[in-house]
């Protein structure tokens, strides 16, 4: 059979999961009870499937080195990484065509392109093989094939996928999709043993995707077409990465999958399954994870409770206190606490929306941020000054930068500190310091064998992260100084 190539989308900013998801470390990345985030789960699911020699990731470029640190400790079968890198969101259409060219480009017309979202929680993992296996044999006949959850319950905020006639080798042609409906017709569809959740995964052969697209989505195809001719490639030690072009990835149509191609082509064919699936949505959805004790609590940290009944309480750093409340929502973070009615955890994305309305910290960032050489943490701050615990992993190290507002006093607290400061160039041993004027040069890196801990105490009249010249940068995100 055709070689599969699995595509892990990972974009989004599950904002009905604030506080915890945020822009800069969405959903895929949230860790579940048993301590793996849903992207290191959907990579090792797709990586035990049978023929799977490499899998190829579509994220944005600000969340690769934390992908592949998520990855790195899930890939057993050191599997080759394929990404390509979005300079920012446009929908699932775009996404997808783009994959499909990418794949075309190197394994052919007949691959197969097996799309899932990162951010899926599936726990039948023996029942997902065998729909893969029957999905490929439709794609193999020409079908865009996509996988339909039998329904446990009414649920208005899935879409919804009406089968029609069987077909050969398993599986049902598509004779609808439908959007999300009001609870009645939810009901109704239940009921009737006709529809299944629409779960946004697809089994697709590369030159009847693209055969469809041209017929039905050609203004996504031809986007699609001249980003990816304008992209390069950086490719070495079973990584590749092929960063889109800004200028012309944002002329792609912002549209689905499904409004693009899925709901006009007659070739959609669904495949049932029951995976113990869940798209963890919600925090309602999140909740039905965890374990309840006799009182229907849910606690993740420490808690004390007097006539408290039916609450989700996840505060693994502070102590929480509640008295006589009922069906709650509680989530603290350093930086940001939220409480919600659980029937209303839907709505909880009003809250993110409005936070990025207002450009607020919060909707983007948490308190400790991800970077390609270790992270920080935002310890305190006020008028004129900020400190920083900034944690450098060992052979790593910083930009050669400059800033133009602020100056940085630099504590080491553990491990050993190679600086760059002016024309200094030396070691910093724990408890030892130095200082860093506005206007110089300067780097940060970990000689050593152990993370490297520092604190940083900056001071100036502006402290925002933009005020960054950068010179030198092994990560790619500033040129090479040439000598």
């Amino acid at each position: 059979m055709s070689q599969l190539i699995p595509c892990i989308i990972a974009g989004g900013a599950g904002t009905r999961l604030w506080p915890v998801s945020r822009e800069a470390m969405p959903k895929p990345f949230m860790r579940l009870p048993d301590g793996q985030s849903l992207l290191q789960k959907t990579f090792a699911r797709v990586g035990q499937l049978p023929g799977v020699e490499r899998v190829l990731t579509v994220t944005n470029r600000e969340v690769l080195f934390r992908t592949l640190d998520d990855y790195r400790t899930v890939n057993q079968q050191d599997l080759p990484l394929e990404f390509l890198l979005e300079p920012f969101g446009r929908n699932t259409a775009p996404a997808i065509a783009v994959a499909a060219l990418y794949v075309q480009q190197q394994y052919g017309d007949q691959a197969h392109l097996l799309i899932l979202p990162a951010d899926h929680l599936i726990r039948d993992e023996q029942a997902f093989a065998e729909a893969v296996a029957t999905a490929r044999e439709l794609a193999a006949q020409g079908y865009l094939v996509t996988f339909g959850i039998q329904p446990e319950h009414p649920e208005t905020g899935f879409g919804y996928i009406e089968q029609g006639q069987p077909l050969a080798g398993g599986g049902y042609a598509v004779s609808r999709f439908v959007e999300k409906p009001d609870l009645a017709t939810a009901e109704a569809y239940v009921k009737s043993g006709q529809y299944l959740w629409n779960a946004g995964m697809f089994c697709l052969q590369v030159d009847t995707l693209l055969a469809q697209l041209q017929q039905f989505a050609p203004d996504v195809l031809a986007a699609a077409q001249n980003c990816l001719a304008r992209s390069p490639e950086l490719s070495g030690n079973k990584l590749c990465q092929r960063e889109l072009d800004s200028e012309t990835f944002v002329l792609a149509p912002d549209i689905s999958i499904d409004y693009a191609l899925m709901e006009r082509s007659d070739r959609v064919a669904v495949v049932p399954c029951s995976l113990g699936w869940s798209d963890i949505g919600s925090w309602q959805a999140l909740r039905e994870l965890s374990p309840r004790d006799s009182e229907g609590n849910q606690i993740i940290g420490e808690a004390v409770l007097h006539d408290v009944h039916n609450c989700y309480i996840d505060s693994p750093r502070r102590l929480v206190g509640m008295v006589g409340l009922d069906n709650l929502i509680v989530v603290d973070t350093p930086d940001a606490l939220l409480i919600a009615n659980a029937e209303r955890s839907q709505e909880v994305k009003f809250i993110a929306q409005e936070l990025k309305r207002r450009g607020h910290d919060a909707y983007r960032l948490h308190r400790t941020v991800t970077r390609p050489w270790g992270t920080y943490s935002v310890l305190e701050e006020g008028p004129r000054f900020k400190i920083k615990r900034i944690m450098v992993r060992p052979g790593e190290s910083l930009s050669l930068q400059m800033h133009h507002h602020r100056s940085e006093h630099w504590i080491v607290v553990s491990g050993m500190a190679r600086v760059v400061n002016g024309e200094g160039d030396f070691l910093l041993n724990t408890n030892e310091s130095t200082f860093i004027p506005a206007g110089h040069t300067h780097r940060l890196a970990n000689p050593g064998v152990i993370d490297l801990v520092m604190i940083e105490v900056q001071s100036g009249e502006y402290l925002g992260e933009d005020d960054i010249v950068r010179f030198s940068d092994v990560y790619g995100r500033a040129p090479e100084v040439k000598s």
